[in-house]
């Protein structure tokens, strides 16, 4: 028996969330990419297969921050950005991340932000 690789079992893990997740027009998915220097996040219509809205780390003031205080403010962007376009109730897609440190320091800033899910 051989094990995965990590990338192998994230690609396993997200097959299997996506599964079970699906973003509309009246609630679309949080898609959340995380690298090792900068974190990214969308807003997705999975019915018209088209992005509504995007933000991330480098857009965001992170001089002397860590990653996980950036990312929180990445998710307050993406939520205010959601707000102008009248988004309040999204889905959250982690993509097979574990929900623990920058994926969590994102939903929680979305969620001071406004968004609800």
């Amino acid at each position: 028996m051989s094990s995965l690789s990590i990338r192998e079992a994230r690609a396993r893990r997200k097959r299997r969330i996506r599964g079970r997740l699906e973003g509309t027009p009246a609630r679309p998915r949080v898609s959340v990419f995380r690298s090792n220097k900068a974190i990214y996040a969308q807003l997705i219509d999975d019915a018209a297969a088209a992005t509504l809205v995007a933000a991330r780390s480098v857009e965001v003031e992170g001089a002397g921050l860590k990653k996980s205080e950036v990312a929180k403010k990445v998710g307050e962007l993406l939520a205010q950005r959601a707000k102008d376009k009248g988004i309040e109730r999204v889905v959250f897609d982690r993509s097979g991340y574990l929900y623990h440190g920058r994926v969590k320091a994102l939903a929680e800033g979305a969620r001071e932000g406004g968004l609800v899910f």
